[in-house]
Parts: C-alpha cells; structure tokens; sequence
C-alpha cells in the first residue's frame, strides 16, 4: 500500500498524531528505538498466538506464518539500529494504549466474536502504527532514520490491510466493518486521553 494520501483517510483512524510528538520522539532516541523493538518483538508474538488459537483456519495460518517471520526480522532490525548508534534496549515498559484496547475487546462470548476482536485490535495497532512511522519518516531531521521508518511504515500497512482482509474472509463482512467502526471510534477516545509521550511509538 502506497501512503500517497493523507494516513488518516487511508486507514479511516480518527485522530491524527500530534505533531509534536515528533519532535519529542527524535531527542528521545534510546527510549523510542527500544519501545519500537519491543513493538516488533510483541506483534511477532501475537501472531503466533492467533496460529495457536486458530490453527483450523488454513489461510490465517499461511498468511500469518510470514509476518512472525517478518516481525522478528523488524525487531533485529531496530536493534542493530540501537547497536549502531552506541544506544542500549533499554527495558521493555508497559503499554498503556495496546492494554487500553485489549480491554475493550470482548469478553467470552463465541470463538467467532473472539476471533474478530483479536484480528481487529491487531489491524488498529498496525494502523496506529503506520501513521506513527509515517510522522517519524516526514519529520525526524535526521535523514537516514527518516527512510528507515518509512520502510516500516509501507510494512505495517501492508500488515494492517492483511488482518482486515483475515476478519472479513471468516467472519460476516456487515459485522467486521460495523465492529471496525466501534473500535475506531473507541481508539479515538485512548487517544484523546493518552498523555503525549515521546518516548513510546504508541
């Protein structure tokens, strides 16, 4: 996916980033790298949960096999990057946003609606995520890091589309687009009440 217009339209979020978030993000390098690995590290992992918990679905399997791959490459990516910089992984610390959608996600309920709600929550992290990278590569003064992150900006909207396209190849497509709705509108209030923080990616 070619982010030629605005992120916002693109990936339907309904907020966009402060932009002085970049400016705290680049005098807060060690912090925002290390958060960044540990992103990668943590969406490497979610998808080998969701194969675990989903192994009947054949194509979730053979589509989500190659981003745990892909995720894992990501996370040594950024921490040669770290490397690289003389910077440290420094600890891994909590994330206050990605906790804030897991608690909006629902509670028992079939294996369906579980599915759903895991598959959208990872699509919104991923969308979140993009636009972040997409701030970070038009912003940060610093050239090299700016094309560093529009690489993995073009790469988490690929992964975004995936896990949309993943909800509405098992799930009913009315139900995934009106739950998709209620999770961008319930990602909109995280985000108006989220303290701006340069030291996380989200």
């Amino acid at each position: 996916m070619k982010l030629t217009q605005d992120t916002k339209n693109i990936l339907g979020l309904k907020l966009p980033t402060d932009p002085r978030w970049v400016n705290l993000a680049e005098i807060s390098l060690e912090a925002i790298l290390s958060d960044h690995a540990y992103c990668e590290q943590k969406a490497a992992t979610s998808c080998i949960s969701l194969i675990q918990g989903f192994s009947d679905k054949e194509k979730l399997v053979k589509e989500l096999a190659p981003i745990v791959t892909e995720e894992w490459g990501h996370f040594r990516l950024v921490l040669q990057e770290l490397n690289k910089r003389g910077l440290k992984l420094g600890p891994q610390r909590k994330d206050n946003y990605v906790n804030a959608l897991f608690d909006f996600q629902i509670k028992g309920g079939s294996r369906d609606d579980r599915l759903l709600d895991k598959l959208l929550t990872m699509a919104l992290i991923e969308a979140r995520s993009c636009e972040r990278f997409k701030r970070l590569s038009e912003g940060l003064n610093d050239s090299y890091l700016a094309r560093f992150y529009r690489r993995f900006m073009e790469s988490e909207a690929g992964h975004y589309t995936l896990f949309l396209e993943l909800a509405e190849e098992y799930l009913d497509k009315d139900k995934v687009r009106k739950r998709w709705q209620e999770w961008l509108e319930h990602e909109e209030v995280i985000m108006k009440e989220m303290e701006l923080r340069g030291d996380r990616i989200h």
